[in-house]
């Protein structure tokens, strides 16, 4: 349950008056996790990671990144396309600004990634190359990259995407070229480069039991059986609102049966925008449907987000009218599926400092009573139950309540939800009154929430 503290005092109400003003009691709570992200990973032995833009490192951008995550990985630094752009001449300064950053603030690095049909340089793309000057090219390449950082890095994947959605190989520069072994050729480079790194392949579309995922599946145990470097599987979990797969732990398991780790890769939730408490609240639940998983099976290694902002989210882009799918929104607000993380991973969470309000009215009162209210709102964070709590400081007394369920022991009242509004969404609220009896004065007291 997420609990947060208010308080204030007002002076003595003047007996007679017919309606009273309403006293507003905000929330001083953290505006995130208890404990950060990394931190509850930690606790687990997982990764908690964040893919990032190594430009944007600075300001909040870097605080959170720094703050909230055990591990980076670069969004684009470390494509071919991005270091290579022109044969022979090099860029690696936002790569090695994540690197430095990462070692900086005590967090592991994922490599992204060595082979790919996308976001190659046209210089490659657009060559006339022989089989023997491909696997050449390939070589040089992942030697460079992967010793370029040797020693620093916990992992790279090695190879991304190789397959299309029906299990069978996507026709690539590198499929057509050398074969539907450039795969093992390049874990055994990479190998060679880096003895140190974990070695994926990465791809989507396999987060559940289906044909792309069992043909990843099969080219797994071969490679193992082959004695060809592989570690680990990323499976990157770029899911669509309410649609977790349901085979997702089942299939994290069985590749972890196989001798090799699986990781989470690129997760982010997308929504048809505009996005609504109700769609925020699903998304929360994908969120932890998916930590949950990974937290469950040994070998999952941890989660990495593709981008833990809107602002920074490929969604827009690529899918118009879709967004909305990190978990923090574009002025870097933890949205609900930041707090179903943190409880996925075993922490508990407080409402952001403006999130959730209480409203404390007295909205009659008579020469021996009066009726008292209490609206509970959110924006910004949710509640799944509630229980407010004050100290009476002149003697008055409850006598009938609603919409909760009231106690009183001496001068200390309790009111917890009823069954039917326990919950405050996102953007909602609830109320419950009560009537009780004062004598003298009738000075209203500092409540909590809880």
């Amino acid at each position: 349950m997420r609990s947060l503290r208010t308080g204030l005092s007002l002076a003595s109400l003047l007996s007679g008056l017919a309606m009273l003003g309403t006293l507003l009691v905000t929330a001083p709570a953290a505006h995130a996790a208890d404990a950060p992200l990394r931190d509850l990973a930690d606790a687990k032995g997982k990764v908690m990671g964040t893919a990032v833009t190594g430009s944007k490192l600075t300001g909040t951008y870097g605080e959170i990144a720094g703050r909230e995550f055990n591990a980076l990985t670069p969004g684009n630094a470390m494509k071919w396309g991005s270091v290579e752009p022109t044969r022979g001449n090099f860029n690696w300064a936002e790569a090695d600004r994540i690197v430095d950053f990462a070692e900086a603030h005590g967090q592991q690095v994922r490599g992204h990634t060595l082979v790919w049909h996308s976001q190659n340089p046209s210089w490659l793309t657009n060559g006339s190359w022989t089989p023997a000057q491909l696997s050449q090219l390939m070589n040089d390449h992942i030697a460079l990259e992967v010793g370029r950082y040797k020693g620093r890095l916990a992992t790279w994947d090695v190879v991304n995407e190789p397959f299309n959605e029906d299990g069978t190989y996507r026709q690539t520069l590198w499929y057509n070229g050398l074969g539907a072994d450039y795969i093992a050729q390049a874990l055994t480079a990479a190998r060679a480069a880096d003895p140190s790194a974990k070695l994926y392949i990465n791809d989507y579309n396999v987060e559940g039991v289906n044909a792309k995922s069992t043909a990843l599946y099969d080219l797994v145990k071969s490679l193992k059986e082959r004695g060809v470097p592989i570690d680990g599987v990323g499976l990157q979990a770029h899911l669509i609102l309410g649609q977790v797969p349901s085979t997702l732990q089942q299939n994290i398991q069985r590749f972890a049966d196989l001798g090799v780790d699986v990781a989470i890769t690129e997760l982010d939730i997308r929504m048809q925008l505009p996005a609504t408490d109700a769609k925020l609240t699903q998304q929360a639940a994908d969120y932890k449907s998916v930590l949950s998983a990974c937290v469950a099976v040994a070998r999952c290694v941890g989660v990495t987000v593709w981008g833990f902002t809107d602002s920074d989210s490929w969604i827009p882009d690529t899918f118009p009218g879709q967004g909305a799918a990190t978990p923090y929104d574009e002025n870097y607000a933890p949205k609900p599926a930041y707090h179903a993380i943190a409880e996925a991973l075993g922490g508990t969470t407080t409402p952001p400092t403006d999130a959730c309000t209480a409203t404390y009215s007295v909205t009659s009162q008579w020469n021996t009573g009066f009726t008292g209210q209490v609206r509970i709102a959110c924006s910004g964070a949710s509640l799944s139950s509630w229980k407010a709590g004050w100290t009476f400081g002149a003697g008055q007394r409850i006598t009938q309540a609603w919409n909760a369920t009231c106690t009183q022991s001496g001068a200390a009242v309790t009111c917890s939800n009823a069954s039917y509004n326990g919950t405050v969404p996102n953007g909602g609220s609830v109320t419950f009154g009560f009537n009780g009896s004062w004598s003298g004065s009738n000075p209203v007291p500092a409540v909590t929430l809880g």
